[in-house]
């Protein structure tokens, strides 16, 4: 991926580091793949607003995104790598043997023209989906399925991965992308490679109401409030406002919020912090 760095025209391209959007190869979307979203700028079935400093932004429509890769020993042709205003990676449109389109992922390196495969059988190739038992050690995947059949959960987002270290009996062990070491059942599938636009987090949007079209408000501080407002507010002058906490009054800044006793808690090896639970 490359960046694009602005010449300061303007004060909001004095700061801006952009997308160049070099692996790009259209700005058309797939027509039948769109799906309309309707905005709810924050507010709940009853029109109260249930989220604070949502609104506003561009209109979008939603990609439909196949995380299931559940069309078999289909070969697929990748026709274009596109943009989608939802996600922070990029998205491959593939064209099935059979007529069918469906959008996916786009993986890191992956080319216009290329041929990818889903399926139990299918080589451990960029862009091809299978299950992590017939996967070799050492394998850099994505789009990592939970439960067998219900789709990719895991590394999804820009630049993320997670790497095959180990296989048991019914559990292989992945390295998440925080870390930490944990089991996943060796039946789930997972696409081969790392997500594309691994340079996302280093773009700077340059000025706020770059925010604005995304459809984030400006946030008020705690510590500018007034004490019916926030934990953190009053005091004379600017004072610090205690320690830093959330509207409701739960602890920021290091209290552990993960449930004890988690089902889940068996299948986790190693924290990202290398302790165990």
């Amino acid at each position: 991926m490359a960046l694009k760095k602005y010449k300061p025209m303007t004060a909001g391209t004095r700061w801006k580091i952009g997308n160049a959007f070099a692996e790009l190869t259209t700005d058309t979307p797939e027509k039948s793949l769109l799906e309309p979203i309707k905005k709810s700028g924050g507010r709940n079935v009853q029109g109260r607003r249930s989220m604070r400093y949502i609104g506003g932004g561009h209109k979008q429509h939603y990609r439909v995104i196949d995380f299931k890769r559940d069309k078999f020993n289909i070969p697929a042709t990748v026709k274009t790598i596109e943009y989608d205003p939802n996600r922070s990676a990029f998205i491959a449109l593939l064209s099935y043997a059979d007529g069918e389109k469906r959008y996916i992922l786009a993986p890191q390196g992956l080319q216009v023209g290329a041929t990818v495969l889903s399926g139990p059988d299918a080589a451990p190739e960029v862009g091809n989906a299978l299950v992590l038992k017939n996967m070799p050690l050492g394998t850099v995947v994505h789009n990592i399925e939970l439960q067998p059949g219900r789709g990719g959960a895991i590394a999804r987002s820009a630049g993320t991965y997670a790497q095959l270290s180990n296989k048991e009996e019914k559990y292989a062990v992945l390295k998440m992308p925080s870390g930490e070491l944990r089991k996943v059942l060796i039946t789930c599938a997972a696409t081969v490679g790392t997500v594309s636009n691994s340079d996302h987090a280093l773009q700077s949007i340059g000025k706020a109401g770059a925010n604005r079209w995304r459809g984030i408000k400006p946030r008020n501080r705690g510590v500018a409030m007034n004490p019916v407002d926030h934990p953190m507010g009053g005091g004379e002058g600017k004072s610090s406002g205690g320690h830093p906490r959330s509207r409701t009054g739960k602890y920021a800044k290091g209290l552990k919020t993960r449930k004890s006793h988690k089902s889940s808690d068996k299948l986790i090896i190693s924290r990202k912090n290398g302790k165990k639970l």
